[in-house]
C-alpha cells in the first residue's frame, strides 16, 4: 500500500476551501475542472472540479465537488482514499472491503489513468480504492 488519504466532497465550494487549506497548510495546490477534462456533466456543473490535490511532502489532502442534485450532507462530505502499489493488492483489497458492504463504483479503469473503485461498508464508511496504470511511453 502506498498511503491513506482523506478525500473531501463538497457541494460547488472545492476551489474555495482547498484555497483556504492551501494558505493554512502550505503545499502544492492542482485543481481540474470537468471542463478542463473533457468529462461530461450537466449544464452549469462544468466549471465544478472534478480532482483537487493538496500536498506538502509526505501529507495529501484530495478534494472533488458533487454534481448538482447529489446528496450532499456538510459534516459527512469525507472518504479514505486507499493508493494501492498494485493490481493485484487493489483487486485483493476491494473484494475483502466488498463482503457485505455496498459497492457505489465498481473497480473500473478511469480517464486519469488508473483503476478505480468506491464502497460504503456497513459503518456508513465511504471508502474509494485506487491504483495508478502503467503510463504508456
Amino acid at each position: 500500500m502506498r498511503g491513506i488519504q482523506t478525500y473531501l466532497n463538497f457541494d460547488g465550494k472545492t476551489r474555495e476551501a482547498m484555497t483556504f487549506y492551501q494558505k493554512c497548510l502550505g503545499g502544492e495546490l492542482s485543481i481540474r475542472s470537468f471542463r478542463e477534462t473533457g468529462v461530461e456533466t450537466p449544464k452549469g456543473a462544468e466549471d465544478r472540479t472534478v480532482h483537487a490535490r493538496l500536498q506538502k511532502g509526505a501529507a495529501v489532502l484530495m478534494a472533488s465537488d458533487t454534481l448538482p442534485g447529489m446528496p450532499f450532507r456538510q459534516g459527512t462530505n469525507f472518504s479514505i482514499n486507499i493508493d494501492c502499489e498494485s493490481a493485484g493488492e487493489i483487486e485483493k483489497l476491494f473484494k475483502a472491503f466488498s463482503e457485505g458492504n455496498e459497492v457505489t463504483m465498481p473497480l473500473q479503469n478511469t480517464f486519469w489513468g488508473a483503476r478505480f473503485g468506491m464502497i460504503t461498508d456497513r459503518f456508513g464508511v465511504s471508502w474509494m480504492f485506487n491504483h495508478e496504470l502503467p503510463k504508456n511511453s
